[in-house]
Formats: structure tokens, sequence, C-alpha cells
């Protein structure tokens, strides 16, 4: 059932690639938006003053600068506003650097889920959306995977703090009746992707022509899913009435690792220079989502290809360096 119900929505990391995306899609909806972000040196914190610099000119538009681990800021935030929804996207992100950092991952991630969680039992919101990712799986043998397959056995912390957050949030919807969405990202990307991500990092590798490092024998497999059918999803879930889901978004197709170095030179008309690695600790050799279930609830149904969203990333990505 859809419930169309304007109000105020708090993105935490809201000022991030998928934040400020969805900040956008909500304003021209007729939603009011309360950004939360702490600008965090991950990386350089102008990318994401960047992707908001029209957005603070919007009357609908409301920044905070702060940390989702300092309760008594979201106190007060929570206190000022009158929030109706809560769509919790922040986080320390990534599977590599969490095994450099398992205590902060598990600080930000866990400790800064149950902050949120309180604020939304304490204010009684509507609905809370947990971004969650696909790396829950592991090293799942079973594909395309599904919402019910068994995910108890994470390959690194940020896995593993993803997988603590639905959890924890099972524990709030069962103890409260807040409605939560934890949805699973498969592989976002588009104009403003992060830049340490792969499309984003081996399209700026090969357009300066610099070595593109590629651990194991490039044959791991992705499901990459383009930035605005993220957002489709994102929305539906802020629109649609459930109680308690876990949903998959993603493209429910995969591509090769080299595959999609050669889609990048093509639209780069560059050739890229190979570096090989050894495989790295916490990568999975493949995601793949089934995404049934969200087709179902939602009406989820993700149009942008992989070749489209390549052409898509690398004429932004080439228009953004001529801007400088």
């Amino acid at each position: 059932m859809k419930n169309n119900l304007m109000g105020t929505v708090l993105i935490t990391g809201g000022a991030g690639f998928i934040g400020s995306h969805l900040s956008e899609r909500l304003i021209s909806e007729g939603w009011r938006v309360i950004c939360l972000d702490n600008f965090d040196n991950f990386y350089d914190p102008r990318i994401k003053r960047d992707n908001i610099s029209q957005l603070i000119k919007n009357n609908k538009f409301t920044l905070f600068e702060g940390d989702i681990r300092d309760l008594t800021m979201l106190t007060g935030i929570f206190e000022r506003e009158k929030v109706d929804v809560i769509v919790h996207i922040a986080a320390k992100a990534g599977v590599r650097p969490s095994i450099k950092e398992p205590l902060l991952y598990y600080d930000v991630n866990v400790h800064g889920t149950m902050n949120l969680l309180e604020m939304a039992k304490i204010h009684k919101i509507r609905k809370y959306i947990f971004a969650s990712s696909s790396s829950v799986y592991g090293e799942n043998e079973k594909i395309p995977f599904r919402e019910d397959d068994n995910v108890d056995h994470p390959i690194s912390p940020y896995a593993a703090t993803k997988k603590a957050g639905e959890l924890i949030c099972y524990t709030y919807y069962h103890l409260y009746k807040i409605p939560i969405v934890c949805l699973r990202f498969f592989t976002v990307y588009g104009p403003r992707q992060r830049p340490e991500m792969a499309v984003h990092k081996f399209t700026r590798l090969i357009y300066e022509g610099k070595p593109v490092p590629v651990y194991g024998d490039g044959s791991s497999r992705r499901d990459y899913t383009y930035i605005d059918d993220i957002i489709n999803g994102l929305n539906a879930s802020i629109n649609t009435e459930l109680s308690y889901e876990v949903l998959n978004l993603g493209e429910s197709k995969t591509i090769g690792l080299t595959e999609l170095i050669n889609i990048i030179e093509e639209n780069l008309n560059k050739k890229a220079k190979i570096e090989w690695l050894p495989l790295q600790p916490g990568d999975v050799p493949i995601t793949f989502a089934d995404i049934s279930k969200a087709r179902k609830l939602l009406g989820y149904n993700p149009g942008v290809d992989i070749k489209e969203g390549i052409k898509r990333f690398t004429d932004w990505f080439t228009e953004h360096e001529k801007r400088g």
C-alpha cells in the first residue's frame, strides 16, 4: 500500500553520493529534507560539499553538521525538528578499510545506528530506512542472493556491522513497532560516486593513463546498480507501508571485472594499463541480487543496464574534469 503523505525526512550521510541524490529526489516531490553529515575525511570533504552546493540554496533543505555517535547533538535536532522519516545511510564504508580499523567501524556503524533507533523510538517516527549492504552475504555459494539466505558468516568487519544493524533494527521493530526497511545495496555507481569505488577509481586511472590495480585474475563478478534505480527503490521504501522488511536493491545482472574495464575503456577511448595484484582479504568472488521481493513489495524495476550506466558516468566524469 502506498503512503504518499509528505513531511520531513532526516537523511544521515545526506551530503554523500546516495544521500545527495535522494535529497534532490525527495525535495522535488515536496518533502522537506534535513541532511545530517559529519563530512568525514575518508575522502575529500569538499566533494560532499560540492554534492549539496545547489541543495543548500533550497528552503526545503536544512544541513546539520555532526556525528551520529553524538547523542546530545541528535537529541537537539529531534527536539527542534519534527522528523517523520529517518533514512540512515551514514556509515564507515568499505570492506578493505574495515579490516584495518574494525573498532572504528563498529563504533560508527553499530553505535550510530542504535542512537538513531533510540531517536526513532522516543520521537515516534513513521518510518526508518536502514542502508545495508550486499556484503552481508559473504561467500554465499547460492546465486542469485535472496533475502532469506543465511548471512551468519560475514567475512569483513564492515559486513558484520551491517548485519548487526539489520538485527538491531528488527529488535526495535519487535519491541516498539517502528516500521523499518533494511535495504541491501548492490555496488551502487553513477555521477558523484565516491572516488575510491571501482567504477570511479578505474575511470580516473584510465583517463589519467595510470596503472589500474586488479586484484586476482579479473574474473570476480559484481551486480552493479545505477544510482537512479537505487533512488527509485529508496523512494518506494519511504512511500510504501511495510512493517519490517529486508530487501535487495540490485540490477540482478552480473559483469566480470575485466569486462567492466573494457566498457570504461570504450567510453573513454583509452586503453587501461592493468597492474595485476593478489586477491585481498574480505573480497568476495561474486555479488548477484535476487530482486523478486523488491519487485513485488515496492514495484522496484531497475531500468539502467551497465553499458548505459557506464556511459552516463563517464560522460559526467569527463565533463566534471573539464570544469575542474
